[in-house]
């Protein structure tokens, strides 16, 4: 499952790349030296390749999402870093305490 979300993920990827190249710039250099009247009227008309892109990128933060919560189930299963490394320890030889 965890398999086919990530080759889902990278596929998602790589046409939100694909769709966000494609488009053209509407230039002004985020928007600075555009006046306010021109950048609402641009923004105001939705082509297909925006409502594409956000279609696309609402699916790949979804699939991310998921991608979380399936590796944080299965890093509840696991130990942490500290109970492996003092398990580790207990086979090595230990040091006398003194008194």
């Amino acid at each position: 499952m965890e398999s086919l979300l990530i080759l889902i993920n990278i596929i998602l990827a790589i046409i939100l790349i694909v769709v966000i190249l494609l488009q053209r710039s509407e230039g002004g250099a985020l928007g600075l030296g555009v006046s306010q009247d021109n950048f609402t009227s641009t923004r105001s008309v939705g082509t297909f390749l925006t409502k594409f892109t956000s279609i696309i990128a609402t699916l790949f933060i979804i699939c991310s999402i998921a991608l979380v919560a399936i590796s944080r189930d299965e890093l509840r299963e696991t130990q942490s870093v500290l109970e492996k490394e003092e398990e580790e320890n207990t086979n090595l030889p230990q040091i006398p305490q003194s008194k």
